[in-house]
Parts: structure tokens; C-alpha cells; sequence
């Protein structure tokens, strides 16, 4: 069974930060792509930041230079860690895991609240 479970969500004062982070289970965490993605109250749901199997990254222009995606095979983990945060990074944030073999293999979590707020 596929269990991908985030910790690490809550409420923080603008400027301030948390780390986020995806534990797994059931999968080759290994050759999966990671994502974090996010989706705010009336909002769509969007990608934050992924890692690819070789390690390579990508994120999304609104928090460059403040997010940093990271992954630990060795603990079928991945980590967001969330700097200067701002109101606007206000949403459930939720881990995916995905891979393109025979067919595309793609898990999510439940996600976890993270609030930014005075």
C-alpha cells in the first residue's frame, strides 16, 4: 500500500519558516519525481517545486530563492524547506510522487496546512 504522509504544516509570522516534509512508503522512492505541490482557498492547485530522480529541480517563479526542495533516498523522504515566507504562500500543501514507466505511477498525500499570518 502506497502511503505518502506530510508533517511539519502551521501558522508562522510573515517573514518567518517551516520545513515541510513527505514520508513514503509502498514505492521505489528512488526513481520517483517528487513535487510539492499548493492550493489556496478559490485557488487551483499548483506545483511549488519538484525533484527529479537525478536531483534535479524546478520551482515556480513566486517562491524562488526562498523554497528549497530537497529528498533523502535513504528515508523515502522529501523536504521543503520554506523561507521569508509570505501571506500569499498561505495554503494546504500537498507531496506527490510520480514516474513514467508502463504506465504513469502518480500518489498523492492529504496535505498539510500552512498558514502565514500576524
Amino acid at each position: 500500500q502506497v502511503q505518502l504522509v506530510e508533517s511539519g504544516g502551521g501558522l508562522v509570522q510573515p517573514g518567518g519558516s517551516l520545513r515541510l516534509s513527505c514520508a513514503t512508503s509502498g514505492i521505489m522512492f528512488s526513481i520517483y519525481t517528487m513535487g510539492w505541490y499548493r492550493q489556496a482557498p478559490g485557488k487551483q492547485r499548483e506545483l511549488v517545486a519538484s525533484i527529479t530522480s537525478g536531483g534535479g529541480t524546478k520551482y515556480a517563479e513566486s517562491v524562488k530563492g526562498r523554497f528549497t526542495i530537497s529528498r533523502d533516498n535513504a528515508k523515502n523522504t522529501v523536504y521543503l524547506q520554506m523561507n521569508s515566507l509570505e501571506p500569499e504562500d498561505t495554503a494546504v500543501y500537498y507531496c506527490n510522487a510520480n514516474w513514467i514507466g508502463p504506465r504513469k505511477y502518480d500518489y498523492w498525500g492529504q496535505g498539510t496546512q500552512v498558514t502565514v499570518s500576524s
